[in-house]
């Protein structure tokens, strides 16, 4: 059967757009835009059918099938002929049960939801290879694309920069100078696009990758794109089929653009739409304290106002006039949500402590989100037996002079406020048996391993 979407007002102004077309904004009320499906349609199909299709194509071989987002290419893309998709078999990520972790703060059920370990090492993925199959089979119709562009606090540019180069579509990409990390200035740069760093914040940045994109022939890739969340949805129903098509009971995610926030709802939305669940979670955004306008609203009747976010480790989500504020706050009012804010200390402990716990290595992103589930466990909010998944939104990989300055103590920030509780220094010896010995038995067992098991 053929499927078909289109871009719709959220703020429900009569019309339709095809998705093939440069737009971004309603252009009757400047507001964003949104995908809505041919639910009809899609309803043809049982739930138990649906489920069967998703589980027949999870991670196989048959391009572009495998992949965690175009396994529910009728549910995020119809319109997309398949000899035009640009996929690097992203999705299907990980869910890490974090036994250790959660036993120590007192959770029965707690997971990790591994977004980084896609191709570019982060969720962005999810989102971009929507977007630049799109834009290929634009190009492909006669089209006027001669590029796309983005601005990013890193990963953002790192997964445009791949998916275009597969594709083999010109990409441009704006960065705050100085305010990403070497892993993630590499990437691009790598892979052919073309970098401009501007002595400015991502604000700054996206103000002008909008003036570029209102330009002919330059198409824009930021979330503020709807394309891009239609991917980016894939997480919740990924969730939901890794556990057998079971809702959990609270979802954490952290939260800059807000782009993540409302395609997170969008996915079980359309679950539930559908037939497949009929239960919602909760949703929890997770903010850094130095750019935690959401956070802020959400403590003033939802009443929005920009700031001006400082410098925080988590420099992927430190924006303070996120696109999709708007969406991020239907999303949490449908969803019984939580918005927390996490200090630079909060972030940084967090993330060791979970490193150090369950053998993960997290992203200080993934640290805010970390931090947001202690505070709501301590408060609680979130109960013991609560089935509760964390999304890592990056790999740590990317970030490994974050972690190395936390166990030498030299994240300033962080170390001033307190941030060491988790630090694990190497121990310098002469070439000595009897040294490593002492070294060894010298050593205090970590206070988790004398804890009881459940």
């Amino acid at each position: 059967m053929a499927y078909r979407a289109a871009f719709r007002c959220i703020a429900g102004c009569a019309g339709e757009h095809p998705l093939d077309a440069p737009i971004y904004r309603c252009p009757t009320c400047g507001d964003l835009l949104e995908v809505a499906h041919d639910l009809a349609a899609l309803k043809e199909r049982s739930a138990a059918d649906w489920k069967t299709l998703f589980e027949s194509r999870w991670r196989r071989t048959h391009y572009p099938y495998g992949s965690g987002v175009w396994g529910k290419k009728e549910w995020v893309m119809p319109l997309v002929r398949d000899e035009q998709i640009v996929s690097m078999d992203e999705g299907g990520t990980t869910l890490i049960w974090a036994e250790r972790f959660g036993r120590e703060l007192g959770l029965d059920d707690l997971w990790i939801k591994q977004c980084g370990v896609s191709h570019s090492g982060s969720f962005k993925d999810l989102g971009m290879t929507v977007l630049v199959s799109v834009v290929r089979q634009m190009i492909a119709d006669g089209k006027k694309v001669r590029a796309v562009a983005c601005a990013s606090t890193g990963d953002t540019s790192a997964s445009l920069a791949a998916y275009a180069a597969w594709a083999g579509i010109p990409a441009i990409v704006l960065l705050p100078r100085g305010k990403v990390s070497t892993a993630q200035l590499v990437q691009p740069l790598c892979n052919g696009a073309q970098v401009l760093a501007l002595d400015t914040d991502f604000d700054g940045c996206m103000k002008i990758v909008q003036r570029l994109a209102a330009e002919e022939g330059v198409y824009l890739a930021n979330s503020m794109n709807s394309l891009r969340l239609e991917g980016q949805k894939t997480v919740a129903i990924e969730i939901v089929q890794q556990f057998d098509w079971e809702v959990p009971d609270w979802v954490i995610i952290p939260g800059g653009n807000l782009g993540n926030v409302s395609a997170l709802g969008a996915g079980f939305d359309m679950m539930e739409a559908l037939g497949l669940i009929t239960k919602r979670p909760r949703i929890v955004v997770a903010q850094a304290q130095a750019a935690n306008p959401l956070y802020l609203a959400s403590k003033h009747n939802w009443e929005f106002e920009a700031v001006r976010a400082k410098e925080t480790l988590a420099s992927a989500i430190q924006i303070g006039n996120p696109v999709s504020f708007k969406k991020a706050v239907r999303t949490l009012k449908k969803y019984d949500g939580v918005v927390e804010q996490a200090s630079e200390a909060e972030l940084a402990d967090a993330a060791a402590w979970a490193d150090r716990a369950s053998g993960l290595f997290n992203c200080p992103h993934t640290g805010v989100a970390l931090a947001a589930l202690i505070k709501l466990v301590r408060a609680g909010k979130i109960q013991k037996r609560d089935r509760v998944i964390v999304i890592s939104t990056a790999n740590g990989l990317k970030f490994t002079d974050f972690k190395v300055r936390y166990h030498q103590g030299a994240l300033e920030t962080a170390t001033a406020a307190g941030a060491t509780s988790h630090v694990n220094r190497p121990i310098d010896l002469p070439n000595d048996y009897d040294a490593v010995r002492r070294a060894i038995d010298e050593r205090s067992p970590p206070k988790s391993d004398s804890l009881p098991h459940r």
